[in-house]
């Protein structure tokens, strides 16, 4: 192993290249209209995998967008690891908000990333840190430093549910039989201060409309005689916190996951300053539930956020309409032991029996997933731990994370395996926002710790 460091030296420029090379095509899985993009994208990394190493790589059809699978086995009495990715990326939208066109990847230089950051859609989420895992294994094939089996199995629809993954795990389990899913789809503190997320929260994700009159209706002859399905959606939207941002949502918290006073002690630990986190949002004060810290809120702590409202005219200029409908999405974080499944039927429920009668509510579930928690004294995790404390020179801190990875729940069900999320991005890299990045730093890290876990993975699985 003590070439890694020499090997990423002599390859940097190619490695970025090829980064920069994957991260130009728009991926987004969420518009139709960039189908064929998508599946360009999909080609790159089967192309990718069999230079890297893999002996097999498959282009494997599903009712959506396909999975790649690749796989090297050098011994099957040797452990297996199965790493996780995906190929597709959110939309780029607000696109005026980009500093530079989001498929046209740029390297600058930013405070925290003072070598370098490469800014596109799908930087850090998923593109950058799902490639550090194929070009890991070119290192480990290329040298011989290779110490047991990998397969890959790349996804391209991440960013929209999963769908056509939970179709395709449960019925390829021999053939993704594992020993360990290794991921990097997460983050980590800070570059001088390494972690490893143990704990995501799970996901609700749907769509409200709200629907009045008929037709859009004139302001002055209608207003204040007919239903406004816009003033309407605002306030039972506004009714679903209550004065401590508590949700109101009956049983929403019936089965939430509450940690002892000592476990929050310990998650508090973790660096963290209120005073730098205000700065670098640009707010004067942080915001959430009553009795948590900031830290807490975004961990352990289901929320309830409203990702987008739409209705009426919002062109410029103005026009005295009262629209016919009114839509919101809307988003919840949930704890381990909450079920994605009965929170969305509890909030279809009651968000729609809250409507007055003057309007009609419909309530659309999108997709959701389960919250995980990964153990830490598993061999895994030790070898992680002792991988990052190799290239690093620092034992990683545990931590949960606010995000969620649906698809753990379902590698766990299905595949019976543990995972072990080793993520090289900042909270600041802005992904799913204007400006997505991903340091230079960050990228050739993650390449280099990653041969170390498969190295202390098979070393202490023996």
């Amino acid at each position: 192993m003590n070439t890694i460091n020499s090997y990423i030296k002599d390859n940097k420029q190619r490695f970025l290249n090829e980064l920069i090379e994957l991260l130009k095509i728009p991926s987004i899985s969420a518009d139709k209209a960039y189908k064929k993009d998508v599946l360009l994208t999909a080609d790159f990394v089967v192309e990718s995998l069999k230079k890297a190493g893999c002996d097999n790589v498959e282009i494997c059809e599903t009712p959506g967008y396909p999975i790649i699978y690749g796989e090297k086995i050098i011994d099957k009495n040797l452990p297996t690891v199965l790493v996780y990715g995906h190929y597709d990326v959110q939309p780029a939208d607000p696109i005026e908000l980009w500093n530079s066109p989001p498929f046209e990847p740029v390297i600058k230089k930013t405070e925290k990333h003072p070598e370098g950051a490469i800014f596109a859609r799908g930087a850090c989420d998923d593109k950058g840190q799902m490639y550090m895992h194929v070009k890991a294994l070119e290192y480990m094939t290329s040298t011989g430093n290779l110490p047991c089996n990998v397969k890959f199995m790349i996804e391209g629809e991440e960013e929209v549910g999963s769908e056509s993954l939970a179709w395709f795990v449960p019925r390829n389990k021999e053939k993704l039989a594992n020993d360990v899913i290794l991921i990097s789809d997460t983050g980590m503190i800070a570059n001088d201060i390494p972690s490893i997320t143990t704990g995501l929260r799970g996901l609700s994700y749907v769509e409200v409309e709200v629907t009045g009159p008929n037709r859009d209706l004139h302001s002055g002859l209608y207003g204040g005689a007919v239903a406004n399905p816009i003033n309407i959606l605002t306030k039972m939207i506004a009714s679903l916190h209550d004065e401590n941002n508590h949700i109101t949502i009956p049983g929403f918290y019936d089965n939430v996951e509450e940690l002892s006073t000592e476990e929050r002690a310990e998650m508090a630990k973790a660096p963290f300053s209120l005073d730098n986190y205000k700065k670098a949002l640009d707010i004067d004060e942080v915001f959430g539930e009553e009795g948590y810290s900031t830290n807490e809120r975004n961990a352990i702590r289901p929320t309830l956020d409203v990702n987008g409202i739409w209705g009426g005219y919002i062109g410029e200029g103005a026009k005295t309409v009262i629209a016919s409908k009114a839509f919101a999405k809307i988003s919840m974080r949930l704890v381990p032991n909450q079920d994605w499944k009965v929170i969305t039927e509890l909030f279809k429920n009651h968000f729609e029996s809250i409507g007055p009668k003057s309007v009609t509510v419909k309530v659309t579930p999108h997709h959701g997933g389960q919250g995980y928690v990964t153990p830490i004294d598993n061999i895994a995790y030790k070898a992680a731990s002792k991988a990052y404390e190799t290239s690093f020179g620092k034992t990683p801190i545990p931590q949960r994370s606010g995000g969620s990875i649906p698809i753990v729940a379902l590698f766990e069900e299905h595949l019976k395996s543990k995972t072990i999320l080793m993520g090289f991005g900042l909270d600041s890299d802005a992904i799913h926002s204007p400006n997505e990045h991903f340091g230079v730093w960050n990228y050739l890290k993650g390449i280099e710790t990653i041969p170390y876990f498969y190295k202390y993975f098979t070393e202490l699985s023996k």
